[in-house]
């Protein structure tokens, strides 16, 4: 891309699978927050991101705003800002104009998705994932944990359980799928997908999942009418 502007799994008519185990962590300007960046479109420090960060103990980042927004979920350790202590399966969307000087006590690792929620009318969501009841729905052995659906945004996030053997129901959106795998793994035509695997299926295609372990996945649909794609 041109005007220093980067592009990192910017073409949004292709399935993306990405094993975050298998990369190296790089670091952030703050020296003690570290990433592993599996999605980029725009500057390196101000372009829509999606994330795995691991804030090592004791780390902190600079007070700064969320244009277009911040989606958190907290994977393991506590993550801390002045408006509170989220400790592992806490959910936050924090909307557009959102402001906050983030640390971490003991450390802790973060599923994170920047300037992807435009939007000064989206709510801001802060969940305990651990405290919400699973709900069947999504197939046979599924069960889902819903986060965050507003009328007038596409975007619909959840949690999701495949219990071992289990059959989604097939699956396709509009506006494009992605999963995060926390625990377990599940396969599908293109082979097996352990945790930590991130992927996103482009618009309209058809996904035939199944888990013959059981797996916990984070689901998003109708995320890619926010993004900006490039080839």
């Amino acid at each position: 891309m041109r005007d220093g502007h980067e592009a990192l799994n910017g073409d949004l008519e292709a399935r993306v699978a990405v094993d975050t185990k298998a990369m190296d962590w790089s670091a952030s300007p703050s020296g003690t927050v570290w990433r592993k960046r599996m999605h980029l479109v725009g500057p390196p420090e101000a372009g829509q991101v999606t994330s795995v960060v691991r804030y090592q103990p004791d780390a902190s980042f600079p007070a700064h705003d969320h244009p277009e927004g911040e989606e958190i979920l907290v994977l393991d350790g506590v993550f801390s800002d002045e408006h509170g202590d989220w400790p592992a399966g806490t959910y936050l969307l924090n909307p557009e104009g959102f402001h906050h000087a983030p640390f971490s006590k003991p450390g802790c690792t973060l599923l994170v998705k920047l300037r992807q929620f435009p939007g000064l009318d989206r709510e801001h969501h802060v969940i305990d994932t651990d405290a919400l009841t699973w709900e069947p729905g999504g197939g046979i052995g599924v069960a889902q944990k819903p986060l965050y659906s507003q009328t007038g945004f596409s975007d619909r996030m959840a949690l999701e359980r495949w219990d071992a053997g289990a059959e989604p129901d097939l699956r396709s959106d509009a506006g494009g799928i992605e999963y995060f795998v926390i625990s377990g793994a599940f396969e599908d035509d293109a082979g097996s997908h352990e945790a930590g695997t991130w992927l996103r299926l482009p618009a309209g295609q058809v996904h035939t999942p199944r888990s013959a372990a059981g797996c916990t996945l984070y689901v998003k649909r109708g995320g890619l009418h926010y993004l900006r794609g490039v080839d």
